[in-house]
């Protein structure tokens, strides 16, 4: 009787925990990205997809979530908001379905936040630092990397009081990306009593770069902060290698400008170029999150270059991975987000992460392109 009674109360609380909210207790466990696997931004999608299976893939093979197995489902939106918008009313059809992953690009994440915050699936490591994901409200939004107000408010401090420059100009992506940037340079400078002296934009997806540069090298900037993508920033730097007025100037690169992919666009000549990052440097084997990600990259995706995109990606993977394997019974979206957000400070093994204004990590990085290695440029 009492082992009836109970198998009876089991199966009671099972139909109550489904109706209340959905169990995912089938073996795959589905991710759906939009992201740019064509156009000029393929490179990005290219990285961001390799880093991320590179662990999904490794932690498969070994069974660290047992019996369960991770999928990444990624549909191309080559950097087109209208296409992310329908991508991602694709993935919500699917019931299995369990998060949204790695979705690259601010106007492109911009356009889907409606759909977003009406919807209570995980949207986990926007590859965006803008600052509009991070509002505390958005309880299934949770950004892993810094925000681009940290990169260039650690890019100006370096640069007005270290270097001690003070002529600043701009060169941006006429889009939500380069507004966030835009907005954020603005600030940062203001708490130094400094201004533009000359600001230039550019459409997204194109290399129409003619106007900005002409505004700008008017004025002769000491540095000109580039919120741009990685073909019209070197671009932009290549024109300026030949006018005189920049002759000494630093051009200073956000991480959505993809480092790796600039310097090869640039023939590896990248004097006078600063680059900032959110994540330390992927060859640093000191670290040992950066020697694992080395080793599976090389196991699952050896044809892939190494760059800081895939390790930033490689390390959203596994954060989800160890947020799933964390969850204590039945896994539910709301206990992923619950979980996720009490991860170990030590979990990434050499990189410190605590979750705070919705992002994990908070610390950027600077580097120069120095004797064909990345090289990081202390400053605290």
């Amino acid at each position: 009787m009492f082992r009836i009674l109970f198998i009876v109360v089991m199966l009671l609380t099972i139909i109550y925990f489904n109706l209340k909210e959905q169990i995912f207790n089938t073996k795959t466990i589905l991710l759906g990205s939009s992201l740019p696997k064509s156009g000029i931004m393929y490179k990005w999608g290219e990285s961001v997809e390799a880093g991320a299976n590179a662990y999904f893939k490794y932690a498969n093979e070994h069974q660290l979530l047992k019996d369960k197995q991770i999928e990444l489902l990624t549909l191309d939106d080559k950097y087109e908001p209208t296409l992310t918008s329908e991508n991602i009313s694709q993935l919500l059809k699917k019931k299995n379905l369990f998060a949204l992953f790695g979705f690259v690009g601010t106007p492109t994440v911009k356009n889907i936040l409606p759909m977003i915050e009406n919807n209570p699936i995980p949207f986990i490591a926007p590859f965006t630092g803008g600052e509009f994901l991070r509002k505390e409200y958005y309880e299934n939004i949770i950004n892993i990397r810094s925000s681009y107000k940290e990169e260039i408010e650690q890019l100006i401090d370096y640069l007005h009081r270290k270097k001690g420059l003070n002529k600043f100009a701009v060169f941006y992506q006429n889009d939500d990306y380069g507004e966030e940037g835009y907005v954020s340079l603005i600030h940062a400078l203001k708490q130094y009593n400094l201004e533009l002296i000359a600001e230039g934009t550019y459409k997204r997806n194109t290399l129409s770069i003619g106007h900005a540069f002409h505004e700008i090298q008017q004025t002769k900037p000491e540095a000109v902060i580039m919120v741009g993508a990685y073909k019209a920033n070197a671009m932009f730097i290549k024109k300026a290698e030949q006018h005189p007025n920049f002759k000494n100037t630093l051009f200073c690169n956000l991480s959505f400008s993809d480092a790796n992919a600039m310097v090869k666009e640039l023939n590896y000549k990248t004097n006078n170029l600063i680059f900032s990052e959110v994540v330390p440097s992927y060859t640093n084997t000191n670290i040992p999150i950066i020697k694992e990600y080395i080793q599976r990259m090389h196991e699952y995706n050896p044809d892939i270059p190494l760059g800081f995109i895939s390790l930033e990606s490689f390390i959203a993977a596994k954060t989800v991975v160890m947020t799933l394997k964390n969850i204590n019974g039945y896994i539910t979206r709301k206990k992923f987000l619950q979980t996720i957000q009490k991860l170990p400070k030590n979990y990434l093994d050499g990189i410190h992460a605590e979750f705070k204004n919705s992002q994990l990590l908070h610390k950027t990085y600077l580097f120069e392109y120095k004797n064909n290695r990345f090289k990081e440029i202390e400053h605290e």
